[in-house]
């Protein structure tokens, strides 16, 4: 299998680069980019991994993506809708080194400090939608006027951060080859037992030498990331399948006990398990 750069270019060397991705997943490998990223969520549903946060994406969503912030969709397995997604890239030096430092750009500030822990838009999404339909049809001029649009409208909207800190450490491609190859192992695995000593034979380190990188570039312990990875598997299937017990839920998330799970769940959700199912 061909190993696939962490950095991904981008197909187009524009200032502005404009995708509508169709396909039967999104681009599930982790991965950064210098570019901005906006996208607009046509179809499909998910998890979304940012920096140091598990996030769900579904149909509808908004979300804002910052310059360099490792990120990968994880399409679910078992959906029948197609994934569908439309996203413009830019740097913030698209347009020059001083562009967005105009006074009469200064209001867009907020944007690029939202973008900086990534966000997904929970305001005037009607709005923003529109606007990424009319890229569809855009001239490069008619596309660069929209893209101030979105800056515009999105560093006013209601707003939920997609990490918990800002995220300023750059992955050499060796870093994130490894970090990709934790993840995915993560990911495949997470319903079953994983030790430290498996995850660090994945990431080919020691066990102590692999705790401190981990926590180094996501701010937590390998463990909390792998419950936090479980307990959004358990909350959609909470959602998603009402005849499923809490303790068939707790199994298939990967937790052999299920005190440890409704401890876990209540550490991460701020609730037991049932009152989440009732809500």
């Amino acid at each position: 299998m061909k190993v696939l750069p962490f950095k991904i270019p981008k197909p187009q060397q524009n200032a502005l680069v404009f995708q509508d991705d169709l396909d039967v997943i999104f681009y599930d490998k982790l991965h950064q980019h210098e570019e901005i990223q906006l996208s607009l969520i046509v179809s499909g549903e998910g998890s979304l991994i940012v920096g140091d946060t598990i996030n769900h994406y579904e149909t509808g969503d908004i979300l804002i993506i910052g310059s360099n912030l490792p990120h990968v969709f994880i399409s679910d397995e078992h959906t029948t809708k197609p994934s569908h997604m439309m996203t413009l890239f830019f740097t913030k030096h698209a347009f020059g080194p001083h562009f967005f430092d105009l006074v009469e750009l200064e209001a867009l500030e907020p944007f690029f400090k939202r973008a900086e822990q990534g966000f997904k838009v929970t305001s005037k999404k009607k709005q923003v939608t529109d606007l990424f339909y009319a890229l569809k049809t855009s001239s490069k001029l008619e596309c660069f006027i929209i893209l101030i649009r979105l800056l515009q409208t999105t560093a006013t909207t209601a707003f939920e951060s997609l990490s918990s800190y800002s995220y300023d450490k750059r992955y050499t491609d060796n870093e994130g080859k490894r970090m990709r190859d934790v993840f995915e192992y993560t990911m495949t695995h997470f319903n079953q037992d994983i030790t430290l000593e498996t995850i660090s034979e994945v990431a080919v380190m020691t066990k102590n030498a692999f705790c401190k990188y981990f926590k180094k570039r996501t701010n937590k312990t390998y463990f909390q990331f792998l419950n936090e990875l479980r307990i959004e598997h358990a909350c959609k299937l909470i959602v998603k399948d009402n005849d499923l017990s809490i303790s068939e839920i707790a199994y298939r998330s990967g937790f052999k006990n299920i005190s440890n799970f409704n401890r876990q769940f209540k550490s991460v959700k701020g609730g037991i398990p049932s009152a989440y199912k009732r809500r």
